[in-house]
């Protein structure tokens, strides 16, 4: 993000984690009452109750307590975070930890690889999806929880780690030492040709650090395997930072347009982003997937591209977040982030829902749902809290409620027996079938990805199988239910065996088969082309 004065704002910890503000920088509050003088209430309750209450007084539990209520009655996106927590979120946001690189599932109390990490330590190893972890350092690991498995997994670059793995039908374990290393936390979780086009998929899971660099290089690779049309998946993205949305709108968007603006209370956070001009994707038609998880940074980039007829807008209704988040560092280690502006798109809107109930915001209720279909000329009507904007070709779009795509399509709905074969028995069977079939389907398919794709089905035995394990874990099989969600229960499986004998580019491309949002988006390239001007 670009540079942004401090806020004089600061809460420190003192004797007694008291907490002491400088009220001389702090704005007064309505009513006459200063920040400092309801600061002094608070210290006159807490030294009370540590010097007088029946029991001790877990004073720092309390401060915290009092901060994060604090924080939650101003809205719900300014929060307080602990020190012990903040690790991971510095991980999750600039891209990278320390450890053996393997993502995991605990599956019938025991740890199970569901992908190696491509370049880590383990992959490099030989360590492969399905492997089970059953001791490490030479203790059991069976039963043990999630939480404990990341700590005796992660540690200091160069550390080393046994681990004893229990693979198909071996019946010894298999001991590996790994030595543990910088593992890279990806945003794009997935880049490739779909097969028999010229359409490139990147998926962008969050807007980390590190982000756009990643999305610049798998773009470029595509471009040069003959992608000359793209669909950029940010479904289920909750955002990240400011500034990396910035860069890949400025990556399909003219010089001289405005991105994204934000205003603040204080004008010292009013900033306008405009593109820079020379983007490599000026020129590609361009479809951008959004549902309720697309929040924040996805929702700068979604309406950027919305507003300014860049592309088209597919999917369903995204989060609605127009808030900007600053963090502030306390002394102790801890932090917190505390909303100092509302971003508002190219049109001038502010996609924010109402967020005076929170219960109901965190609940997605506020968003604008529109009926599936052509939505191009966004016939939904507004009101005060949605008012009406034109985007560059004039076409209506409107404020508050999120962002409505240009063309609805809902994801499928399931019956009761995919979600309890989802919960109960799906992974414990995909990993079951793996351990009896994954060696004969590695020999048949490993060189030949796109014969798999369009030639390997799941057949009924493995259905067979599938209501005996569910049938054993008490779930009801209705065998209607069964035929209204076979494909989505077939591609499952397919998905994950694609991703055991290969990765997540190939599991996806399985997913994508049987995806209703992908497969509309690719017949709508030539209204994009028509609306973007774009060849």
């Amino acid at each position: 993000m670009k540079k942004i004065a401090l806020i004089l704002l600061g809460i420190v910890i003192g004797t007694l984690l008291g907490v002491i503000l400088a009220s001389r920088f702090l704005p007064r509050f309505s009513g006459g009452s200063s920040a400092r003088e309801q600061v002094k209430k608070f210290e006159s309750i807490l030294e009370n109750a540590e010097r007088n209450y029946v029991d001790d007084v877990p004073t720092q539990k309390l401060t915290e307590a009092a901060i994060k209520g604090m924080l939650n009655e101003l809205d719900p996106h300014s929060v307080y975070i602990p020190a012990s927590l903040k690790q991971r979120e510095h991980e999750d946001l600039f891209g990278s930890f320390e450890g053996i690189g393997v993502q995991f599932e605990i599956i019938n109390d025991t740890i199970t690889v569901v992908t190696p990490i491509i370049g880590g330590p383990s992959e490099k190893l030989g360590i492969r999806a399905g492997d089970k972890i059953v001791k490490i350092d030479g203790k059991n690991a069976v039963g043990i929880a999630d939480t404990s498995v990341i700590k005796r997994l992660k540690g200091v670059k160069g550390t080393q780690v046994t681990v004893s793995i229990k693979r198909g039908a071996m019946k010894d374990l298999v001991d590996f030492t790994i030595t543990r290393d910088k593992i890279p936390i990806y945003s794009v979780s997935a880049s490739f040709l779909i097969p028999n086009t010229d359409i490139g998929y990147i998926a962008v899971n969050q807007f980390r650090a590190t982000m756009f660099d990643e999305f610049v290089q798998a773009a470029r690779k595509l471009r040069s395997e003959g992608m000359k049309r793209m669909i950029l998946d940010l479904r289920g993205n909750p955002g990240g930072l400011l500034e990396q949305a910035r860069e890949m709108s400025d990556a399909f968007i003219e010089d001289g347009k405005e991105i994204v603006h934000t205003k603040g209370r204080q004008t010292s956070f009013d900033d306008d982003y405009i593109a820079t001009g020379g983007g490599e994707f000026e020129d590609i038609p361009l479809i951008v997937l959004i549902d309720a998880g697309s929040a924040s940074a996805s929702e700068i980039v979604a309406g950027a591209v919305q507003d300014l007829d860049r592309g088209l807008i597919v999917g369903e209704t995204s989060f609605g977040k127009g808030l900007v988040q600053r963090p502030y560092e306390l002394a102790d280690g801890s932090s917190y982030r505390l909303t100092v502006s509302r971003y508002y798109t190219p049109s001038g809107r502010s996609i924010q829902r109402d967020y005076k109930d929170a219960q109901k915001y965190r609940a997605l209720q506020g968003r604008t749902v529109a009926e599936e279909g052509d939505n191009f000329d966004h016939k939904e009507k507004g009101d005060s809290a949605r008012p009406a904007f034109k985007t560059l070709g004039g076409r209506t779009v409107y404020g508050g409620g999120g962002i409505v795509p240009d063309y609805v399509v809902k994801s499928d709905t399931v019956t009761r027996l995919f979600i309890e074969l989802a919960s109960k028995v799906l992974r414990e069977f995909c990993d079951r079938y793996m351990n009896e079939n994954g060696d004969a389907i590695r020999k048949q398919y490993q060189s030949e990805f796109p014969r798999f794709l369009s030639g390997f089905t799941v057949g009924a035995d493995a259905v067979a199988m599938l209501r005996s394990m569910a049938e054993k874990r008490g779930v009801q099989w209705n065998e209607a239910q069964f035929k209204a969600d076979e494909r989505s229960i077939k591609t499952y499986i397919k998905a994950q065996i694609a991703r055991s004998v290969w990765n997540i580019n190939e599991k996806t491309m399985v997913d994508i088969t049987a995806d209703k949002q992908v497969q509309k988006a690719l017949q709508l390239f030539p209204e994009v082309q028509k609306l973007a001007k774009v060849k």
